[in-house]
């Protein structure tokens, strides 16, 4: 069964400022939408196989990782809720406090 897939309003900041950054950078969108075709694509993957992502030390909590980015989700019965896009190149102390909210 497939469980509905649930963008928090931190997930969808994070996912903005991520392609902010990158159409910025390259002067160009292409790369913010490659981006945003592998974040659908693993959210969907996870949608039907859901504990697929990486164990934390956080019950119900997992990561997938998509290129750098890792996607950190929460797993319920009948949803998975997309907490952070954290980028997997930063100090990991950051994902502390990411997962501590």
């Amino acid at each position: 069964m497939a469980r509905k897939i649930i963008w928090s309003r931190r997930a969808q900041i994070d996912r903005i400022g991520i392609f902010t950054f990158w159409n910025k950078r390259n002067k160009s969108k292409i790369y913010s939408q490659k981006l945003n075709n592998l974040y659908n694509k693993a959210a969907k993957f996870l949608a039907t196989n859901p504990n697929t992502g990486s164990t934390t030390t956080r019950e119900n909590i997992r990561v997938k990782f998509v290129s750098h980015f890792a996607l950190i989700y929460k797993v319920a019965q009948y949803e998975i809720q997309i907490l952070s896009i954290f980028d997997s190149r930063q100090n990991p102390e950051k994902l502390e406090e990411i997962l501590d909210e």
